[in-house]
């Protein structure tokens, strides 16, 4: 239970700084926040993601209107539709479709929008559950590596002490 004490205080920084600090643990210190700060901003983006998505199939909800549409373009993240409302008024979103994934150019699908802004369209039948995988996943990464970076500099930081002691010692 200490050996994981003493590896947690080594990987999670401490805010304040110590009164008897050296230059050097301060500026470990200070990447161990930044390490975790950046990590915190990409789970933030990743659940903003989420709530984007959720909050466009609301407004889809709203004021929906379905209609017939051709893929002129796919692709993974983005992919380029037209679709005529029941006014015979063509329209193809500037920012494409969302929720793309597994559509092939030609393609006849169905699509959702948002009859007060049409530009606003989701393949029907999908929705912003289909967001959540890939923000998790973008978020995990990012621990991942910030783990990955806090056990890197807590062996740089323990290489650089045994360094500084021996040093000293010669010395």
């Amino acid at each position: 239970m200490s050996r994981a004490r003493a590896l947690g205080r080594k990987l999670i920084p401490r805010l304040s700084p110590d009164p008897n600090e050296t230059r050097s643990q301060r500026t470990f210190r200070r990447l161990r926040i930044a390490v975790v700060l950046l990590a915190s901003m990409v789970t933030f983006q990743s659940v903003l993601m989420v709530v984007g998505a959720w909050r466009d199939d609301r407004q889809i909800e709203r004021h929906m209107g379905v209609a017939a549409a051709e893929v002129l373009s796919a692709g993974p993240r983005r992919s380029t539709i037209e679709f005529v409302t029941p006014d015979r008024v063509t329209y193809r979103p500037e920012l494409g479709v969302l929720y793309p994934s597994e559509l092939e150019t030609g393609m006849r699908i169905y699509v959702e929008y948002d009859t007060n802004n049409p530009d606003l369209v989701r393949v029907k039948d999908r929705n912003a559950s289909l967001a959540i995988i890939p923000a998790g996943s973008i978020a995990v990464v990012a621990w991942l590596i910030a783990g990955a970076a806090l056990a890197g500099l807590a062996f740089l930081e323990r290489r650089r002490s045994r360094t500084h002691v021996t040093t000293q010692k010669v010395g």
